[in-house]
């Protein structure tokens, strides 16, 4: 009885630790500070004598090792390992991911090892003994494939344990866990290091990476395709509306900052764990607590920028509501800004008329009718009139 609850508790330990490596991954978005980072992590929680992380580069068509932590004379040396696609090791975790061997995601060397001699399939059986010499290269017992979207970015492995024992099965399940979050952290990461290069370079205004940034959103939350799409287009049509009414002074760099915001409003839902994006049914309280983090999420994800500071007000504090009961902060009337009450009324809007597992969508006309409810309360009115004119033109 003393063993299970030691065990337990192993476990609360361990998802307490995945929950504090996912919060912190998301806010690093240098990539080899990422994988040092991970690195670190890997051989403080179970005692590894050493560790590293091989990782897909692109330009080269090769898997190489960018990171390595661990004792002295342990460590292998960044850029030391260069696998490329035929290598054994790679092919075993890109070409056959479904073989039951990898399917589990994690390849134990002495456990792997010990059912090569049952595995039938001659090529199969070839790729893993090669994959086998491989870790003997690196001194690695596991091996665990780091996927997105069925892509292989990467492989973490690790060396013995100092204390000479096995590795328990609930830390390898740790590792198996943050080897998801480590693919998502390192796609983002790496897609942050295109962002900034691009303003580091003063180019076009980075749209397309900031559209593959919107589409990791929506790639983890099943339920809002489309949804960044369609704010973004009912935001800058609204936007378009108060220009050409003079209420407002809003000049192409707003538009280009509220596309921006509009673009990115939900990305803070990547630290959202995904059985709350995509349960069937209404959030409950710590659920909801958790999912109203979002906001502040994204704008911490994005603080680094400067250039961004007028978007990230927009994804700050897109829930915010004009009688000052909204979210994170709280603010009234017309001290939030007007990026974040464009893409509010279109967010709205686009969340009652779109299908939830839990619900069916209602219809546009609905959809308006809630809005035009709901102005002066949640919206601002002189938004509000913007949009109800702009779906009198037919234009949403």
């Amino acid at each position: 009885m003393q063993w299970v609850l030691k065990q337990n508790k192993m476990k609360i330990d361990y998802k307490k630790e995945l929950e504090t490596a996912a919060k912190n991954m998301i806010l690093v978005h240098e990539p080899n500070a990422l994988i040092t980072m991970i690195a670190r992590l890997m051989v403080q929680k179970v005692g590894a004598m050493h560790t590293g992380i091989l990782l897909h580069d692109e330009e080269e068509k090769s898997y190489i090792i960018r990171v390595s932590r661990g004792a002295a004379g342990m460590k292998v040396p960044a850029g030391f390992a260069r696998m490329n696609y035929s290598n054994p090791l790679i092919r075993l975790f890109r070409e056959y991911k479904e073989s039951s061997l990898v399917r589990s995601g994690i390849f134990i060397y002495r456990e792997n090892g010990n059912l090569t001699k049952r595995v039938k399939d001659f090529q199969l059986k070839e790729v893993i003994e090669g994959a086998l010499h491989q870790m003997d290269i690196l001194e690695a017992v596991v091996c665990i494939p780091s996927y997105f979207h069925d892509e292989l970015l990467g492989i973490l492995f690790l060396g013995r344990k100092k204390n000479k024992r096995e590795f328990h099965r609930t830390e390898l399940d740790f590792f198996v866990a943050l080897a998801s979050d480590v693919a998502m952290a390192i796609r983002n990461a790496q897609l942050f290091k295109r962002l900034q290069d691009e303003l580091d370079r003063r180019q076009e205004l980075f749209i397309n990476t900031t559209v593959a940034l919107a589409a990791a959103i929506e790639a983890k939350d099943n339920y809002t395709r489309g949804h960044t799409e369609r704010v973004t287009n009912i935001s800058m049509d609204i936007a378009k509306m108060l220009k050409n009414s003079s209420l407002y002074n809003i000049d192409d760099k707003f538009l280009e900052y509220l596309h921006i915001a509009a673009l990115l409003h939900d990305i803070g839902k990547i630290g959202v764990p995904e059985s709350i994006l995509n349960k069937q049914g209404p959030l409950d309280t710590d659920e909801w607590e958790k999912m109203r983090l979002h906001p502040v999420i994204g704008a911490k994800m994005l603080q680094s920028i400067k250039e961004l500071d007028q978007a990230i007000k927009g994804i700050k504090y897109h829930h915010e509501r004009f009688d000052g009961k909204g979210y994170p902060e709280g603010l009234i009337g017309d001290s939030i800004p007007l990026i974040a009450a464009i893409i509010s009324v279109a967010d709205s809007y686009d969340a009652i008329t779109s299908d939830r597992p839990y619900r069916k969508g209602r219809t546009m006309e609905e959809g308006v009718a809630e809005i035009r409810r709901l102005s002066g309360q949640q919206f601002h009115p002189q938004i509000v009139e913007a949009f109800v004119k702009l779906t009198q033109e037919k234009k949403i």
